[in-house]
């Protein structure tokens, strides 16, 4: 009974040490999956897979987790105070989810010593801990490609050098997310109009990694230790997407829907003009609208933690006053005037904004713009007609 205790314990304490210590041959390596066809997964994303086949392990961490399912989540996305966390899944289910979504997995072998390959995966182990799987998401400092950077630069003894992939071209964030996006797409509009003139600055180098895409880049090329040997030993394609992404209806496109607004509105001033009356109706709808717009614009700006809509320009044609007008939208108002002045000024600032590139505003909007100015000129003119009778 003795012997078959002590034989039943070793194999035991064998088994745990086996599933904490990783083997001579294991790999560990990053995960690169391409984009997908819907709006949060254009981006791509970035896994750990820790592969160890001596002691069964074949397993994917990834900081890609959200709690859709929590209560006020739409709140705290809105507030910008949305926790990530780690997520561990069995590699192979990772791959079939991946390609049942028909999207590439590339996968690059990570040329590190076992210790430090050992490191990672406490790291990974550690940071999986109940206590310790939550952060703070951060589109552009703290997703889930950076996370990989991190994780990295915090195990690895020597220091990880970056360098700058052949034909790389510095661009600004915006240009960076809009490149992952059809620029005549509501999604690429609705960022255009959330997101502010901080995000149009010049990324350096390293920022650029706040995409799975350029982690893939700047990993394959980067060296650490202070021998300077290659980050990446191996890389290859695990799976390769087999359709093209589709392609929205023209029709139904931002720049369409815009254009055809625009008709509407140029078509109802020139009534209003030929026949010397104003449509009210339209002015409703009109300063409604941009006021609205203008309020949640300025709710993103100061009462949220998101750092990506601060300094937002949008504000110079959804000014939130604009509601104020509805009401106060009459010829014996002396102030009215002016205030329509000054929106004709602020879309002229807008148009400078734009020229000087200090942001850069959503080009399925333009035919808009120039139906508002057009639209200010015309009540600008109508108010000093009815003024002077």
């Amino acid at each position: 009974m003795k012997i078959r205790f002590l034989f039943i314990l070793c194999i035991s304490v064998f088994q745990f040490i086996s599933a904490q210590t990783l083997s001579p041959n294991a790999q560990v390596s990053v995960l690169t999956i391409g984009p997908g066809f819907s709006l949060n997964d254009v981006f791509g994303h970035n896994i750990f897979r820790v592969k160890d086949p001596l002691n069964n392990i074949d397993i994917a961490y990834d900081y890609g987790r959200f709690p859709f399912n929590e209560p006020r989540f739409y709140l705290n996305f809105a507030r910008g105070k949305l926790n990530y966390s780690i997520g561990k899944s069995n590699y192979r289910d990772v791959r079939d989810f991946y390609i049942w979504q028909d999207r590439t997995i590339k996968e690059q072998i990570l040329n590190i010593s076992a210790e430090e390959k050992q490191a990672i995966f406490n790291y990974l182990k550690n940071n999986y801990k109940p206590e310790n799987r939550e952060y703070l998401y951060d589109f552009f400092y703290d997703n889930c490609a950076t996370k990989i950077k991190d994780v990295l630069e915090s195990t690895l003894k020597g220091k990880i050098e970056f360098h700058e992939p052949v034909a790389f071209e510095q661009k600004s964030f915006r240009t960076l997310i809009q490149n992952n996006l059809d620029y005549n797409s509501w999604g690429s509009v609705g960022i255009d109009i959330a997101l502010g003139s901080v995000i149009d600055k010049t990324a350096t180098p390293e920022e650029h990694m706040f995409l799975p895409e350029y982690i893939h880049s700047f990993f394959g090329i980067a060296t650490h230790g202070n021998s300077k040997k290659q980050l990446i030993d191996n890389e290859n394609t695990l799976y390769e997407q087999q359709n093209l992404k589709t392609h929205n209806s023209f029709l139904t496109s931002p720049l369409m829907v815009f254009f055809l607004i625009a008709i509407i509105i140029l078509f109802v001033t020139y009534k209003d003009y030929k026949n010397q009356k104003r449509s009210k109706y339209l002015d409703v709808i009109l300063f409604f609208v941009t006021g609205m717009i203008g309020v949640f614009l300025l709710l993103l700006w100061f009462a949220t933690d998101h750092t990506a809509t601060a300094q937002n320009y949008n504000l110079l044609w959804a000014f939130p006053f604009n509601i104020l007008l509805i009401w106060k939208l009459k010829a014996q108002k002396p102030w009215v005037i002016k205030y329509l002045k000054f929106l004709v000024i602020m879309m002229c600032l807008l148009i400078f904004h734009w020229v000087v590139g200090i942001q850069v505003f959503a080009y399925a909007l333009i035919p808009l713009f120039v139906t508002m100015i057009i639209r200010y000129i015309f009540l600008i003119q109508y108010f000093q007609r009815s003024n002077s009778r």
